[in-house]
């Protein structure tokens, strides 16, 4: 598939999770992106978001794997999220050029992107120990990493990934069968967190075999009231 525009429209599955994009509130807090969305504290979903630059709170750390041109690390940005945009390709994250902000150990202030250029498939992990309130992959596939995927959720983190599976290499490309997802893998390869919503078949335009999961990593006090996670909010609006 060709790479995406930098200013491309997000992909519905993170318009449709992008309300769990945020740090664990306090009790009692939602947190929203956009102020029209804002819900009673009966209703408390555990991260939440559209708009982190009008919530309450500190704004989510993301981490956004494989990022290409940054088409969601813009987008994250523009919503007032500090985003790791992480690639190894230079050109690409060039694109992200006009957010970017001088190298620190976090992207810093609000609304910026700390590009990390790195390859994934040939090099150690390039952010040992650092954990964000969010992750997101895309259209990207590379077993080894997931224990560092993992590692990097903090608690009451969620993951947001979409990509190829099973059943793309009779259409195009990827068609390589380390790159596609088998039946269920997804399922299997986020044990341990809890599986908000999952999906595995096939979407039109562009035609594809996809599988796509959202999950958040439990908190450590497993005695604490379980979150109340929206699972219908309805998606964000991608402008």
């Amino acid at each position: 598939m060709p790479p995406h525009h930098p200013n491309a429209a997000p992909s519905d599955w993170l318009l449709r999770w992008s309300h769990l994009i945020g740090p664990k509130p306090e009790p009692g807090l939602c947190r929203t992106l956009d102020a029209e969305h804002e819900v009673a504290p009966s209703h408390t979903a555990q991260p939440g978001a559209r708009n982190a630059a009008t919530a309450p709170g500190p704004a989510p750390h993301v981490l956004d794997l494989a990022c290409g041109h940054g088409r969601h690390s813009r987008w994250l940005a523009a919503r007032g999220c500090h985003v790791t945009a992480l690639d190894r390709d230079p050109a690409a994250l060039a694109s992200l050029a006009d957010l970017c902000t001088p190298a620190a150990p976090e992207p810093t202030p609000a609304g910026r992107v700390r590009t990390v250029q790195a390859d994934l498939e040939n090099a150690p992990w390039p952010l040992p120990g650092q954990q964000f309130d969010a992750v997101l992959v895309t259209n990207y596939l590379w077993r080894p990493l997931w224990p560092d995927l993992l590692a990097s959720l903090r608690p009451g983190a969620v993951l947001i990934v979409e990509t190829f599976a099973h059943g793309q290499a009779r259409i195009g490309r990827p068609s390589r069968p380390e790159f596609l997802l088998q039946s269920g893998e997804l399922l299997r390869l986020c044990q341990g967190l809890q599986v908000l919503a999952f999906e595995d078949g096939w979407l039109p335009e562009p035609a594809r075999f996809v599988q796509r999961i959202c999950a958040v990593r439990p908190l450590a006090d497993a005695s604490a009231q379980p979150a109340r996670f929206f699972l219908n909010p309805g998606l964000a609006r991608a402008d």
